[in-house]
């Protein structure tokens, strides 16, 4: 069951980051902090040149007050009710703190390279390399918090069961986890998307965090999930501020905790479905770009700009994919409630 410390937290996230917008999008343009638009984009995106970027620390705000307060409350709640034998693990809040300062960590990643597009000019920021070899760290942090207290590196499988992978689990989750993280990165290229895409996963992983009796992880959820929808205020087409690398990895990071500390990071296959279109429609542009010497596969990518291109408006692409979103979400809940929730007794 959805909690009130979970209504709670998704209140405060939202207020948090839609009022702190007032006066942070103003001091962003005071400093000039404004976002570079790419030549390689389509050329109707010249006109959003200068407008505010690095605005996911508004969000990441929202978020971090959100969780404080949810969960602050809820342990409370949780130990005045351990004499009944209901309070949470200390593995799970291992995961849930872990997992929110993972998303933190891939936040001071995307903070570092915005500050080098904004500051020193430099639109690429830091160079693949770089990037890398810092999100595999922060992966590997997290994943270390996990192992070291006590964590399982069991994964479970809908219908199957846990299913036990040894030491290759710990390899494949730092692979998935940098990957998912990258793909969400390319998701933001137009106003509202990520943003949109990403409120609805949260809310499905609320959900699901629900029914399997997850109340710290649920207000993990719903902290991203307040934090979307008060950054979408101001986000939304026409936008008055960008999120910037520093709130796109950082929403990567929440997805990837949110998805590790339920135990289904399988899930990220179907609910994270817009995330992967957008990360394969690079790969495979560039691919095929290579083998055929210069054609195109898509008309632009991440495949956003495709539909942009096809004559698609920003706003019906948040809708369209959002719309992808919930339904896989809905296929999501289902999978949870008949083939997970029944190996939780």
């Amino acid at each position: 069951m959805i909690g009130i410390w979970t209504v709670i937290a998704a209140v405060i996230g939202f207020a948090v980051t839609a009022v702190v917008g007032k006066w942070f999008i103003p001091f962003l343009k005071k400093v000039k902090f404004g976002q570079t638009i790419r030549e390689e984009g389509p050329k109707w995106h010249a006109q959003k040149d200068g407008t505010p970027t690095m605005g996911g620390l508004m969000f990441i705000l929202g978020s971090a007050v959100a969780l404080a307060v949810g969960l602050t409350g809820f342990y409370i709640a949780e130990s005045q009710s351990s004499a009944l034998g209901i309070a949470e693990p200390f593995a799970m809040m291992v995961k849930v703190v872990g997992g929110f300062g993972m998303a933190l960590g891939f936040g001071a990643v995307g903070f570092l390279d915005d500050y080098i597009k904004v500051v020193k000019k430099r639109n690429l920021g830091l160079n693949v390399w770089q990037k890398l070899i810092l999100q595999f760290l922060v992966a590997a942090a997290y994943l270390a918090s996990i192992f070291l207290s006590g964590g399982s590196s069991a994964t479970l499988i809908p219908f199957v069961g846990f299913v036990d992978l040894g030491i290759a689990y710990w390899i494949l989750a730092a692979l998935v986890i940098v990957g998912m993280v990258n793909a969400v990165n390319f998701t933001d290229g137009i106003d509202g998307l990520n943003a949109s895409v990403t409120f609805f996963v949260s809310i499905f992983f609320m959900l699901i965090a629900s029914f399997l009796s997850m109340g710290g992880m649920s207000i993990l959820a719903v902290a991203a999930a307040g934090g979307c929808m008060g950054f979408l205020v101001w986000n939304l087409n026409p936008a008055k501020v960008f999120m910037g690398d520093t709130g796109s990895l950082f929403l990567g990071g929440m997805v990837c905790a949110l998805a590790f500390g339920t135990n289904l990071p399988i899930l990220l296959l179907p609910l994270g479905v817009i995330y992967l279109a957008e990360i394969l429609s690079v790969v495979l542009q560039v691919t095929y770009f290579k083998l055929t010497h210069g054609k195109r596969l898509f008309k632009m990518s991440p495949i956003h700009h495709h539909f942009e291109m096809c004559g698609w408006g920003e706003m019906k692409i948040c809708v369209v994919f959002s719309a992808v979103t919930i339904l896989m979400g809905i296929g999501c809940v289902f999978l949870v409630l008949y083939g997970v929730t029944p190996f939780y007794g």
